[in-house]
């Protein structure tokens, strides 16, 4: 019998797909990630998540499941097995994996017991720090806010933080680098026979925007690509880009502005490489790197500064929030052609991919593709079509993320997400319209409800800045993408269970 590989999930959370030095970002500082593509994995360059918020991307690559086949919609609908919703760590567990979690959840319900999806759920103590020899710090989600100003200020909404104060630590020990550290004390420390699934959903470069020293200033501003522009009077976008734009208030800012917050987003990022880098180093010096299957990806992307704004929505799909890092370094026993692979793949293929490394059979169907042909180089190809979705109906209350609204603030909570919230709970726009994307190599074409659908020509517009839906040149790439969305709705609208009822 093959022994079973371990499984590392390297899970960041907003991370770009075109912040990668071996994607031919100038600005990117990945030295990491890019050694690890040279020698021993395969980088897939059009790689698109399912959904462009957390929990419903998480709940899909958890599962191989589109959001639509249960209705992960929203950030405060979890994967219950009490359903019968599948759920990749609690398979692995329950087929002899020994699971250690540390990081953000996202995925599985607050009132449960995650004792069912983990052996260990990690959570730093003051013993952890001590041993360390640094100070715990509050993370980028939270704590002081005074780099806001006050609510008239064009910084109250822009989610720019800049330098990290480290103070005399070598470090800023936030909850991200709590979570390696104690990744690294387990790899080091681990000796029982079990294969290991090592999962960590780490919160960077979720914004607010911040990192500390040498990574704030490690990207060389003048290396930035060009930043995406809205069109004029944002003809062709959907309403909610627009809503949020003229939300967060930030027309004003200059161009050296923005690079100074996108160069500190790139810092993020390259403080991500650098603990990607020391966990590879622990497997290598713990004896388990070639028997490990190594995967990094993000849930989703971030604007940056595209469009003129910063952060993230549901129902937008361009392609700085739906294209992600998607890097998978197989166990040496696995042939493996590195390189940057351009063929099309989906978040929904890591589940599948683990499920063949293990040989698994998860007891469910699902629409996840085994990616082995590709690391291999038997195959250069893997889809046709890649599709992301989000969004509500009109009048889909429990899809409104009410919960998001502070109680006491109402509707006119001033909170960080207030450009987009505001919008997502009112159905006196099209705002939070459900939409779906299809994504050839060529175009995109986005379907919404309520308001004008987008197609775009990705080898003339690869920033998505003009929407060519009614240009009558492009009636037959919009009727073939028409139909292949189609066809993707009928072939993975629903499963069903493969345990049967009896009738009488």
């Amino acid at each position: 019998m093959i022994k079973k590989p371990h499984i590392i999930i390297f899970n960041p959370d907003q991370w770009r797909g075109d912040v990668l030095g071996h994607m031919g970002n100038p600005a990117a500082v990945t030295p990491n990630l890019d050694r690890l593509v040279e020698q021993d994995a395969v980088s897939f360059s059009s790689a698109f998540c399912q959904n462009t918020v957390c929990t419903p991307s998480r709940c899909s690559f958890m599962t191989g499941w589109y959001p639509h086949v249960r209705g992960h919609r929203t950030m405060y609908h979890m994967l219950h097995p009490e359903h019968g919703e599948p759920n990749l760590l609690k398979i692995l567990k329950e087929n002899g994996y020994f699971v250690w979690w540390g990081g953000k959840n996202d995925l599985t319900p607050g009132q449960d017991n995650v004792d069912q999806y983990c052996d260990v759920r990690f959570h730093p103590t003051t013993d952890d720090y001590q041993r360390w020899n640094y100070s715990p710090r509050e993370g980028n989600h939270g704590g002081d806010l005074a780099w806001r100003g006050q609510r008239d200020d064009d910084t109250f909404f822009s989610f720019f933080k800049g330098r990290l104060d480290k103070k005399n630590d070598k470090l800023y020990c936030d909850d991200d680098w709590a979570m390696v550290l104690g990744a690294l004390d387990f790899i080091h420390s681990y000796d029982g026979d079990k294969p290991l699934c090592v999962y960590l959903p780490l919160q960077y470069p979720h914004p607010p925007y911040c990192v500390e020293e040498p990574w704030y200033s490690m990207t060389d501003r003048d290396a930035l690509p060009r930043r995406a522009q809205h069109p004029e009077g944002w003809e062709g976008k959907s309403s909610i880009l627009k809503g949020i734009c003229e939300n967060q208030g930030l027309d004003a800012w200059t161009e050296d502005r923005w690079n100074e917050l996108r160069a500190t987003y790139y810092g993020m990022c390259a403080r991500l490489d650098y603990q990607f880098g020391l966990l590879t180093n622990a497997l290598k010096e713990s004896d388990m790197y070639d028997d490990s299957a190594v995967f990094l990806f993000s849930d989703h992307g971030d604007y940056t500064g595209d469009y003129g704004i910063v952060e993230k929505t549901q129902n937008t799909m361009e392609d700085c929030l739906a294209r992600v890092p998607f890097i998978i370094k197989p166990p040496k026993r696995v042939p493996v052609r590195p390189r940057v692979s351009d063929a099309l793949v989906e978040l929904v293929d890591f589940s599948a991919t683990v499920y063949d490394l293990t040989g698994i059979d998860p007891g469910y169907d699902y629409f996840g593709k085994s990616l082995l042909p590709v690391l291999s180089g038997e195959k250069d190809e893997h889809r046709d079509a890649a599709f992301c979705e989000g969004g509500r109906l009109y009048g889909e209350r429990q899809a409104m993320e009410l919960e998001s609204v502070s109680a006491k603030d109402g509707a006119e909570s001033i909170g960080l997400y207030t450009p987009r919230i505001s919008l997502q709970i009112t159905d006196e726009a099209p705002y939070h319209t459900k939409a779906a994307m299809c994504r050839t190599k060529t175009h995109k074409y986005v379907q919404r409800l309520y308001e004008q659908d987008e197609l775009y020509d990705l080898v003339s517009d690869p920033l998505e800045e003009t929407n060519v839906i009614v240009d009558p040149a492009y009636e037959g790439v919009l009727v073939g993408l028409k139909e292949r969305m189609l066809r993707w709705y009928m072939e993975t609208c629903d499963v069903v269970p493969r345990k049967t009822d009896k009738r009488y």
